[in-house]
């Protein structure tokens, strides 16, 4: 009888982590899915080029800005509640970007779906998280979700492009529905709602204040690559970051319940993994855009023929997150980071040494397995160790930590690396390749600057090792 329980509930939470990743593919492929379809989108909808940058950058904007909100809601109101609200609201600002007339219908759209999905990311994997609570179970779950999630930013290149030559850029949005209605009803009969066990309220102010100095940093940052550090809107906006984010330290110093407690903070492990996966994310957000628009600037490819070309991308990264699945459970956190952050390194360089006339099997294939599988090898041990140590009071804040870094990683890299191959174009004799060289080089130097900070972080520390990232039994008052 036992057995037959134990059965029926690894069963229904293996359900329930298929239903969690066809959702969170979801999200993350609208981080990409818009790339191709942006010159049908300008043509359609009269957007002018500086508009058109925002298609992009609202839902980045939003995403970043409200995760560390929302996560912290989650664990105070209800991970189910939250995560269903988030799913709701992104499936129906879906239907209004596939519908949208105008311009600013689309903008608006594609906020709410940032939104949308910065309450339910966080809550999904918080709810992950708890659902399994050994080691070796938790570390293949999240390494299955953090892989599903990289497939998505990278098959998002694919699909956008198949949709927008065989059918319309609007089925890259309705595309979503089915996966927000199947979510919708399926995950109220597969998970019970889980809190946290304290009785506590969550901090306004500093929920204010946080969501709005990662607003402003999250605009500058945009506003930079598309209009350079003079900017005023720029300077503007990370004054305001500044002095939003002082008075954010200020408040949650004197609170007795703090949007983010110092001691979680101090955790040693979290605290690595996020700083690593800010500079993981600069790397790969950048690339991921750079690399398509030399595949057809430079390259030649069509919209379908870029995306197609991204195929093997996905097939390395699969592997990998197989493989990351066994490699944290049996030599740790620390020395599958390492060697994965090192890889990705490698597969760079590779990718920053493509130009004009390269064929894709000798010029673009090789860097792109080596970086795929760097990829796949990294994201599950980031997602790993982001949450290690939390319990049913903090799961919530730890995965909206850890996701929300990964979008302003995301932003970082994208306004800065693609400033600089920007830049470097307009002085070079050879544009065509150079800037783009330059900006995959400085991508490497970001992953190998990680690699460092993880051996040296985490070296000799118990923290680091796959005994300690089992779930810490939560604290009931």
């Amino acid at each position: 009888m036992a057995k037959d329980q134990l059965s029926r509930s690894l069963g229904r939470r293996r359900r329930t982590l298929v239903v969690l990743c066809f959702v969170q593919y979801m999200l993350v492929l609208d981080d990409t899915v818009v790339s191709v379809a942006l010159p049908s989108i300008k043509d359609d909808l009269g957007f002018g080029t500086t508009g058109l940058a925002w298609v992009v950058n609202t839902y980045f904007l939003a995403f970043g800005g409200f995760l560390l909100l929302s996560g912290r809601a989650a664990d105070l109101v209800g991970r189910r509640r939250v995560f269903l609200s988030g799913v709701a609201l992104f499936g129906a600002a879906s239907l209004a970007c596939g519908a949208a007339q105008e311009p600013w219908q689309l903008l608006s759209g594609r906020f709410l779906q940032g939104m949308g999905a910065a309450m339910a990311s966080p809550a999904a994997l918080s709810m992950i998280t708890l659902l399994f609570p050994r080691e070796r179970e938790r570390a293949r779950a999240l390494s299955v979700w953090g892989g599903i999630a990289a497939l998505g930013g990278t098959s998002g290149l694919v699909i956008s492009g198949v949709l927008t030559d065989l059918a319309s850029w609007r089925w890259i949005f309705l595309i979503n529905l089915p996966v927000a209605v199947m979510a919708l009803g399926l995950i109220p009969r597969l998970v019970g709602e889980s809190r946290s066990a304290r009785r506590t309220f969550l901090d306004v102010p500093g929920s204010v204040l946080g969501t709005a100095a990662t607003l402003a940093l999250v605009f500058g940052l945009l506003q930079v690559g598309e209009a350079g550090p003079n900017d005023p809107a720029f300077l503007l906006s990370m004054l305001l970051a500044v002095v939003l984010a002082t008075a954010f330290i200020t408040v949650e110093a004197r609170t007795s319940q703090p949007l983010v407690p110092l001691p979680f903070l101090a955790a040693r492990t979290r605290t690595v993994a996020n700083a690593a996966t800010l500079l993981f994310s600069a790397a790969f957000y950048a690339m991921a855009f750079l690399l398509m628009l030399q595949l057809q600037t430079v390259i030649g490819y069509g919209p379908l023929e870029a995306g197609l070309a991204y195929l093997p991308y996905g097939a390395g990264l699969l592997a990998a997150m197989w493989l990351s699945s066994r490699a944290v459970p049996r030599f740790g956190v620390r020395p599958t980071l390492v060697l994965s952050f090192l890889t990705s390194a490698v597969g760079l360089l590779l990718l920053s040494r493509i130009a004009p006339g390269d064929g894709y099997v000798g010029g673009v294939l090789p860097g792109m397995i080596v970086t795929s599988v760097g990829c796949g090898l990294s994201l599950p041990a980031l997602a790993v160790a982001a949450v290690a140590g939390t319990t049913e009071d903090d799961a919530g804040l730890g995965s909206a930590v850890f996701s929300s870094v990964q979008q302003l990683g995301g932003a970082v890299g994208l306004a800065a690396l693609v400033t600089v191959a920007v830049r470097h174009d307009s002085a070079s004799s050879d544009p065509a390749s150079q800037g783009f060289s330059l900006a995959l080089t400085v991508a490497a130097i970001l992953l190998t600057t990680g690699a460092a900070l993880i051996a040296a972080m985490l070296r000799g520390r118990r923290s680091a090792t796959p005994a300690d990232l089992q779930m810490t039994p939560a604290r009931h008052h």
